[in-house]
């Protein structure tokens, strides 16, 4: 299971790492998003928004979650230039934030969700070193599948910088995974093509190069920024590696469903307003 490092643990953080954490945990807890936290961190320091991450990470490991991966963000050009931001991030994957293929997600659920496909990747073995290669990636991934993630904000409309979405857990919420395992033997990830539909009407369109040139190139950045933090991909753990195209505002109501070539499709509902817990 991944951990957590030292400098996330209350008694090494700042005020302002406190501050920003609490923000964002009582808008998930309340389900009213809050003001950007970046002014709370000094504006543009990346390192003390993953501190805010991993305290709020922390908080869930404590309250019996599990971690069971790692997602990367922001690795599609049309995704970057919806956020205006310039490079990916990561958060953490939990087992509850699962959605079977098919299956609903209840209205209040979320605050603000969009969805973006995406390939999936679960690791057969460990990923422990910082210059990790694509050849390292190639023998560690056991299989792909299509994915949706369902991608969340807390933080007001959407008015994020890159400190904002990294302090908000890379705005993970929820992710739907296909049921057919694939081996990387039988697809070229890099050449794959990706057409997402809501409610029968194609909203999103791209290519496995669209996803900082293939999903396999993602996996090398994220392998090798989470050994460079002490915190490795291990075996079992699932990757998604990022948009393939624009992500696309949901809403009660709504039924999304990816096609990946070679990968097969994937599709969820968002529950009507009667309907939700």
């Amino acid at each position: 299971m991944p951990t957590v490092p030292d400098g996330a643990r209350p008694d090494a953080v700042s005020p302002a790492v406190v501050k920003a954490a609490d923000l964002l945990a009582e808008a998930a807890r309340t389900g009213v998003a809050c003001p950007p936290v970046r002014d709370l961190l000094d504006g543009g320091d990346l390192e003390t928004a993953y501190a805010v991450q991993q305290f709020n990470v922390r908080r869930g490991l404590d309250a019996g979650r599990r971690i069971v991966g790692r997602k990367i963000g922001l690795t599609s050009p049309a995704v970057q230039r919806q956020l205006g931001v310039d490079r990916p991030d990561f958060g953490a994957l939990f087992a509850d934030m699962a959605v079977s293929d098919g299956g609903e997600v209840p209205v209040g659920r979320l605050l603000q969700p969009k969805v973006e496909a995406e390939v999936a990747l679960v690791l057969g073995r460990d990923l422990p070193h910082p210059e990790c290669t694509i050849v390292d990636v190639l023998r560690a991934v056991d299989f792909a599948l299509p994915a949706l993630e369902i991608v969340d904000s807390r933080v007001r409309n959407w008015d994020i910088s890159l400190i904002d979405t990294v302090a908000d857990n890379a705005s993970c919420g929820l992710y739907v995974l296909g049921g057919t395992p694939v081996p990387l033997t039988a697809v070229d990830l890099r050449a794959v093509t990706m057409t997402m539909s809501r409610d029968g009407e194609t909203v999103s369109e791209g290519t496995g190069a669209d996803c900082l040139g293939s999903p396999l190139t993602a996996a090398v950045w994220l392998a090798s920024a989470l050994a460079e933090r002490g915190d490795p991909l291990r075996a079992g753990d699932l990757v998604l590696t990022g948009a393939l195209g624009p992500m696309t505002p949901a809403a009660p109501g709504a039924t999304f469903e990816a096609h990946i070539s070679d990968l097969g499709s994937v599709r969820v509902r968002f529950a009507t307003e009667g309907n939700g817990k």
